[in-house]
């Protein structure tokens, strides 16, 4: 199982560094985290379950690994989430736009309280469902969903606050909105 794992925990290493960013806020300590998590992995891989999906084991122990972190330490983060700069493409106008929006979602998901965003970052990034979320965070479904309503709730008046709207969707022609799908449908030409 050792070399299996070694390769099963090599292709999680980018969801586990944004993982770690999302619950670190800083690229550095994520790094450190990513780096502690696997060192403890390889020297404690008896201790998985085989029934367990490991990417839920991982989270789990990452994030003990830095709640431990925070108790020793006892002080704030201090760099902002930068991980995500290099996915911008190169279309000039995209470029700007992407960089916008994507600096406003770092913002905002900056200014989330730590448990709506590890579980945004879990259930909507990672895809975990609920059940496996409350699992890696020891807390019981339905605070998980709860969680999960606040910050999406959170996400959107943080985004759209000052009535600036940040979505990645051009708004529809509200002309054909009031219109059933079969008269816009006719009303096209041929």
């Amino acid at each position: 199982m050792g070399n299996d794992l070694r390769q099963a925990l090599t292709a999680l290493l980018p969801r586990l560094r944004r993982f770690g960013l999302t619950l670190t806020g800083s690229g550095s300590d994520a790094d450190d985290l990513v780096q502690n998590l696997c060192e403890r992995v390889l020297l404690r891989s008896d201790q998985l379950r085989e029934h367990a999906r490991l990417d839920a084991w991982l989270y789990g122990i990452m994030r003990n690994i830095w709640f431990d972190e925070l108790r020793h330490r006892k002080v704030r983060r201090h760099d902002d989430m930068d991980a995500a700069a290099g996915v911008i493409g190169t279309d000039g106008e995209a470029v700007v736009e992407g960089r916008m929006t994507l600096a406003a979602v770092r913002t905002a998901l900056g200014g989330m309280p730590t448990d709506q965003r590890t579980v945004l970052m879990l259930v909507c990034v990672d895809g975990l469902s609920y059940k496996e979320a409350a699992e890696t965070l020891g807390v019981p479904m339905g605070t998980i969903m709860s969680r999960l309503s606040r910050a999406r709730q959170d996400l959107h008046e943080r985004l759209t606050a000052g009535g600036g709207v940040v979505t990645p969707f051009p708004p529809r022609d509200p002309s054909t909105l009031s219109r059933p799908a079969a008269s816009r449908d006719k009303a096209r030409p041929a």
